[in-house]
């Protein structure tokens, strides 16, 4: 090619072939999810399996998160490895805003992502209440495994193609709760009926 040995449309096949385009933002969150600084934090019993992330079964070096900051200035993503009580949830909201832009939070068990068996007055029924959470990873409480799949999963959210969607997955688009006339309200025949067909138009589309 240099030598001038491809014109026309050779050269602009061998181009499409040779060459990739992208653009910066792209470049910028594929480093952005293959370079993450966990909190080194921890709530509960979750925090065993989340600990056993680093060790040489698991390695999540191969993911290049190996390096938990103790410090949230020098985090970028926060593990809710455990129940999260009321007295905790400021702590956490603070430590939360404390962290560098862009960050990600992963709830981390069924305590975690909705009270789990604790369904009372002193632990708060979800995290997501106080706080944005990415992937929730469910189990009481999950395999290493399972979080190193949200781990994963989450690496997919930031480079800007997620996974889809139970929703989307089982055709269940319209099912929402703002399909059937809004929490605070009846089912709503007419609106249900709506969103069905517009979930319809979707799937065959």
């Amino acid at each position: 090619m240099l030598r001038g040995d491809l014109e026309g449309t050779d050269l602009e096949s061998y181009v499409e072939q040779a060459v990739m385009t992208t653009t910066l933002e792209r470049v910028l969150n594929m480093a952005r999810a293959n370079s993450l600084f966990p909190m080194t934090f921890g709530l509960a019993c979750c925090a065993m399996e989340m600990i056993s992330m680093v060790s040489s079964r698991y390695d999540i070096a191969r993911f290049g998160a190996e390096a938990f900051r103790a410090s949230p200035r020098q985090a970028d993503m926060i593990i809710l490895s455990g129940r999260v009580s009321i007295k905790m949830a400021p702590v956490i909201r603070r430590v939360y805003d404390q962290m560098l832009e862009p960050k990600w939070a992963i709830s981390m068990g069924a305590c975690s992502s909705s009270g789990g068996m604790f369904a009372n007055y002193a632990v708060v029924q979800g995290a997501d209440k106080f706080m944005p959470v990415d992937v929730h990873v469910p189990g009481c409480p999950p395999r290493t495994e399972a979080l190193l799949h949200g781990f994963n999963k989450l690496q997919k959210l930031i480079q800007g193609h997620p996974d889809d969607g139970w929703r989307r997955r089982y055709n269940a688009l319209g099912t929402e709760e703002w399909a059937r006339g809004g929490p605070d309200s009846r089912p709503n025949p007419e609106a249900a009926a709506e969103a069905y067909a517009r979930a319809r138009e979707l799937a065959d589309a």
